[in-house]
């Protein structure tokens, strides 16, 4: 996706964002990034953006796909751009409100399911079954890690890929949450992209995409396939 066309895609997205913050409970969905996606600050709000744009041009350079997961789904954010490369893309979130709110805003396509985490869980999905997993910006939210990773590798086609982000949660990244707003607390993390990746590596093989940002990393992006 060119710089044109993510930041046209950017601009509808922030609008629906908006839309739905101006009307919703404060502090309801910060766990969903709507804060983050939506940060008046410039920088702040392009350093957000720029892992998904980045794990847009991965995602792309493989497509087409015939199955995809987005697993975490939050406010939807990455869907529209799924579901214009995936026959049929199936999402999953624990709580559903972001994404309730945000497609008033932005319709779902057609071809796009969303499931609700808390009556189906991953391991009720069919094993070897999805050619893409997207799952940016939410593992360090989950309680078992290893059993979802273990899980989610589970549900990859033979030479499928999972997509990840997260956050470093080293001590500046820290600080920059600080001084983001209140919003950024982070009370809802378990952990950080490091730990993440180790866990990963031990049952998957790892492909770095990028870091954001150099000489001072904030976040990170890689992707994971079957050993």
């Amino acid at each position: 996706m060119n710089s044109y066309e993510f930041n046209a895609y950017k601009t509808r997205y922030r609008a629906a964002i908006r839309a739905v913050l101006a009307d919703s409970e404060k502090g309801r969905l910060d766990e969903a990034g709507f804060s983050a996606y939506a940060h008046p600050n410039p920088i702040i709000n392009r350093l957000f953006w720029r892992r998904i744009h980045i794990a847009m041009d991965y995602i792309e350079i493989h497509a087409p796909y015939a199955s995809v997961l987005d697993f975490g789904c939050g406010s939807g954010v990455i869907l529209p751009f799924l579901a214009k490369h995936g026959t049929r893309v199936t999402a999953i979130d624990i709580d559903l409100h972001p994404i309730e709110k945000v497609k008033k805003h932005i319709p779902l396509d057609v071809n796009v399911e969303i499931l609700d985490g808390r009556q189906i869980s991953l391991s009720n999905l069919p094993p070897k079954s999805f050619d893409l997993i997207n799952a940016l910006d939410v593992l360090e939210h989950v309680d078992d890690l290893s059993q979802t990773l273990v899980r989610l590798m589970n549900l990859l086609k033979p030479n499928g890929q999972l997509i990840i982000s997260g956050p470093t949660e080293n001590i500046l990244y820290q600080i920059g949450r600080k001084l983001a707003g209140s919003e950024f607390s982070g009370a809802y993390h378990e952990r950080g992209i490091a730990e993440i990746k180790r866990e990963l590596s031990r049952i998957a093989r790892i492909k770095h995409i990028a870091t954001l940002y150099q000489p001072v990393p904030l976040f990170e992006v890689f992707a994971a396939q079957e050993k």
